[in-house]
């Protein structure tokens, strides 16, 4: 570690920086359903979802060298290359947060790395195989089988519910709920955590504190995994709120449904060594239950934002690390006023977050407006009948009666 110069110093500190806004931006990935169902409350889940995370990150390191080894040529970056992809991953990190869009923050990560290593090493220094087998293809795939399995898992639900007890079947399901947001909450930091520690073990490699093709060290996992736990702890409740209820309105057993297929498909891609998004999966296997539930809906106008927040990641995010490579490229002074407006730009945009404060304490006070299409949608289908979801609506006790007003007090 005699290599371990000021700005590799200053690499590491930024990669866990991204850690900690990877973690509270991909809170509700976890414990959105659980938090707007009622399965927990929100200070409870984000603190059950911090501390899995942590476990989580301790399981594999399959990502972790995808990251480190498989994207990019080791060879051709320097320090302040991985520098700038961070630059670019935290601000549209921080952007996406505020206006409270679930994009992905590993897109994020990878798209600020492919950006700064083309403005730095070319077109060459990207292994385009790697590219496409282990980040665009899960892309594409992970949000579809996700929702598929979601959608099968939510009419399964219903239809062996569908004679049980309401007040039974609910709290079973919220049970279920709780252990499924467990493990997402481990899958996430199977899968996310590694993410920066492949960046960080990326940034040691070339700046010759370790050996090419190493793992990454204990210290790095640790500190990894500490700080992806404490930004899941703070909780990102502006996209919680998006994802449990601007998206669709989830019933217990839909929550269970989502929560599950979603851990499945990213605990399997972490054994793969695929570098997969779980906001993707997660938000994929929302949509597939809200669907799954007869009279179930969900609210395109949200779905379609979040759609186009997801084109845009990995080349917004290139863009912003490719220009920071070409300052840091000017020498130490270039790295420096990267450094400050990285800085001035995230107290900005915490400024702004301060306009509509959102935490534990109003994460379910309102929902986005249905929209045209999904009004159109629910006018068409009926609501299911007989079934859990109906029970639960009716076991909500009634706004307690006003004081009688005499009759002469409505005269005018």
């Amino acid at each position: 570690m005699e290599n371990f110069s000021l700005i590799l110093a200053i690499v590491v500190v930024t990669a866990l920086a991204f850690d900690f806004t990877n973690g509270f931006h991909d809170t509700a990935n976890a414990m959105a359903t659980t938090i707007s169902t009622g399965a927990l409350k929100p200070k409870v889940a984000v603190a059950m979802s911090a501390v899995l995370n942590l476990v989580g990150a301790f399981l594999s390191v399959e990502v972790a060298n995808t990251i480190s080894k498989g994207l990019v040529d080791e060879s051709g970056i320097r320090p302040e290359v991985i520098f700038a992809a961070l630059v670019g991953a935290i601000l549209w990190n921080l952007l996406t947060w505020l206006v409270g869009l679930p994009s992905s923050s590993s897109h994020a990560l990878m798209g600020g790395l492919i950006g700064a290593t083309i403005a730095s090493a070319g077109f060459g220094a990207v292994h385009g195989d790697a590219l496409v087998t282990k980040v665009l293809i899960p892309a594409v795939a992970a949000p579809i089988v996700a929702g598929v399995a979601a959608f099968l898992a939510t009419r399964l639900s219903y239809t062996l519910g569908a004679k049980a007890d309401g007040k039974a079947a609910a709290k079973g399901y919220r049970t279920g709920q709780i252990a499924s947001a467990g493990l997402v909450s481990l899958a996430h930091g199977t899968n996310d955590a590694q993410k920066t520690m492949g960046i960080i073990t990326l940034a040691l490699v070339a700046g010759g504190a370790v050996s090419p093709d190493s793992d990454p060290p204990t210290w790095v996992i640790l500190s990894a995994g500490l700080a992806i736990a404490l930004g899941t702890y703070l909780g990102g409740w502006r996209i919680i709120r998006t994802m449990g209820k601007g998206l669709t309105e989830l019933q217990p057993q839909q929550g269970f449904a989502a929560q599950t297929s979603a851990a499945t498909v990213i605990l399997a891609s972490s054994h793969l060594g695929f570098s997969l998004s779980t906001t993707h999966s997660v938000s994929g296997s929302v949509m597939g239950a809200g669907l799954g539930r007869k009279g179930g809906v969900v609210r395109w106008s949200t779905a379609t934002r979040m759609f186009v927040a997801w084109g845009l990641t990995l080349p917004a995010a290139a863009v912003v690390g490719a220009l920071a490579e070409s300052v840091t490229e000017l020498g130490d002074w270039g790295t420096a006023v990267v450094a400050v407006f990285l800085i001035a730009s995230s107290a900005a945009i915490w400024k702004l977050s301060r306009r509509e404060v959102i935490d534990h304490s109003n994460v379910n006070a309102a929902e986005e407006p249905a929209g045209v299409v999904t009004t159109a949608i629910a006018a068409v289908i009926p609501p299911p009948v007989g079934t859990v979801a109906e029970d639960l609506t009716a076991t909500i006790p009634a706004p307690a009666a006003g004081p009688a007003v005499p009759p002469a007090a409505t005269t005018v």
